[in-house]
């Protein structure tokens, strides 16, 4: 039985522990001192009767507790900041903190402008962004909107289609100035290719239809879609692109343009409850209008 019911914020300072390893890291990411952390700890320890962390040689381990209350930490904190962005909403207009997750393209390279505008409109509201593609971090309450290059299964979700962006093959014209331009797809073998590390679904079902990018054949491999993006930009060689955003680069020419096109269809989706809330509801509006734009472009 538990001698008390914890403190939230003891569950906020076990997951600062858990991803930083140390008091003193913690206290820092969070502006408390190392002596705060460690009573939060041993604390929390205490109420719940477990051992949380043993000390090693380079910092706090955690134990294996830890490792099984961690996803429990997570959504309690997840429901705070939850709470925090509602209480920040009443008020008379539109005002608050919008939680908003998009991958790292669009989150970089196509949501700013849109935010920036939905920010001039209304100068009372604030935007959290961040950069991830998981299916659950609206369930979890982690993200208010999010930015999917799939449709969100979830019965929980309003999800709305905006339309579908292409991609296509691009090289920096200093590439192309040196190596040439592959005149099909067979010809890619004698360049230099730029794309992923590591498999995933969307890259399986691409490997299918085009296999001259498997893993093997890329001369550049990163997980970081803007890693890959730096990495065309920079003349290493050609890649993946969305065709909307290479036209905005001069630079950026496209390769094999009727050998190699590829739809992402694009959904803006947030939780049900959301749906009459007013940040919440002029923000989706807002992605909806601005990534329908971008998507025309593509």
């Amino acid at each position: 039985m538990l001698n008390s019911e914890p403190n939230w914020e003891w569950y906020r300072t076990f997951l600062h522990v858990l991803e930083t390893g140390s008091l003193s890291a913690a206290g820092r990411a969070m502006g408390l001192t190392q002596p705060t952390v460690g009573r939060h700890i041993d604390s929390l320890e205490t109420a719940l009767e477990l051992k949380l962390f043993t000390r090693s040689f380079d910092g706090f381990a955690p134990t294996d507790a830890a490792h099984e209350l961690r996803p429990y930490a997570a959504g309690i904190a997840a429901t705070a900041a939850a709470m925090r962005r509602v209480a920040s909403s009443h008020g008379s207009g539109v005002r608050g903190t919008v939680r908003l997750s998009a991958s790292e393209v669009i989150g970089v390279e196509v949501l700013p402008p849109i935010l920036a505008a939905l920010r001039n409109t209304h100068p009372e509201l604030d935007i959290e962004l961040v950069l991830s593609n998981k299916v659950d971090d609206l369930l979890r309450r982690e993200a208010d909107i999010a930015v999917r290059m799939f449709r969100p299964e979830q019965e929980a979700l309003v999800a709305q289609r905006v339309g579908g962006i292409e991609l296509g093959l691009h090289a920096h014209e200093s590439y192309l100035a040196i190596h040439g331009a592959p005149n099909s797809l067979e010809d890619l073998s004698g360049f230099a290719l730029v794309g992923f590390d590591q498999e995933n679904a969307f890259i399986r079902r691409l490997l299918e239809q085009f296999p001259t990018f498997s893993r093997d054949r890329l001369a550049f491999r990163a997980d970081s879609d803007l890693a890959q993006l730096g990495a065309i930009r920079a003349g290493f060689g050609i890649g993946v692109c969305q065709t909307a955003l290479a036209a905005r680069d001069k630079q950026l020419v496209r390769v094999l343009h009727n050998q190699f096109s590829v739809t992402m269809g694009t959904w803006i989706a947030m939780h049900e409850d959301l749906r009459g809330n007013a940040r919440c509801a002029v923000t989706f509006a807002a992605l909806a209008a601005g990534l329908r734009t971008y998507v025309q472009g593509s």
